[in-house]
């Protein structure tokens, strides 16, 4: 059992149980998340589908940065370099449930 949700512009495939480092998201005051923008579902017998209807629920275990990515721009013969460091912000969250067309999955 495993879902497709889209966050942060990005895709990921989740599965109950997974801990996935996602963009920043805001948590409620008991640290759960609810993805609604869910892509597509796979059941228990293999097929894939789209649901109008599904949310997958997760729980924040915790808020980080992520490597530092260095971007170095040069142009030769004109003496010019530029040297510049990102460290991208994200959310660890732990999958709790997939609710898919009434049937709930967790681990």
């Amino acid at each position: 059992m495993y879902a497709v949700i889209r966050t942060g512009g990005k895709q990921y495939r989740v599965a109950p149980g997974d801990v996935v480092k996602v963009e920043s998201v805001a948590a409620g005051d008991d640290k759960t998340v609810e993805f609604g923008e869910v892509l597509a579902v796979s059941g228990d017998n293999g097929m894939v589908a789209n649901p109008a209807n599904a949310k997958v629920t997760a729980e924040v275990v915790g808020d980080g940065r992520g490597d530092k990515v260095l971007v170095f721009h040069f142009k030769r013969k004109k003496q010019y370099k530029k040297l510049q460091g990102h460290r991208q912000n994200f959310t660890a969250v732990r999958i709790k449930a997939i609710e898919a067309e009434g049937v709930t999955y967790t681990s």
